[in-house]
């Protein structure tokens, strides 16, 4: 019968990748150590590496593109207003160009 899916913390997958990266401890040992699959662990690994691009490629902070992001929306709300009204004076213009007809 197996257990089951079992879920680690994010501080115990750091503390095991730490331990392989600073103390070059082998997968192998750590893995046996701490009854894992070293699939798993290349897996945590991998993670780790794709989320450090996005800390590096950072140029503004969260707040910035909050900031930014609030701007963009304000100004699109402003062109659907000014859409609406466009489009609804060609409506008004259309029925009166009909009417005289």
């Amino acid at each position: 019968m197996s257990k089951g899916k079992r879920n680690y913390t994010a501080e115990f997958k750091v503390q095991i990748l730490r331990e392989h990266l600073e103390n070059q401890v082998p997968v192998g040992k750590l893995c046996e150590q701490h009854n894992l699959n070293p699939n798993l662990f290349y897996n945590w690994k991998k993670e780790l590496f794709s989320g450090a691009l996005g800390i590096f490629n950072k140029s503004k902070t969260p707040v910035q593109q909050n900031e930014k992001i609030t701007r963009l929306e304000e100004k699109l709300k402003h062109k659907d207003s000014l859409i609406s009204e466009i489009v609804e004076d060609n409506l008004r213009l259309k029925k009166k160009l009909i009417g005289e007809i």
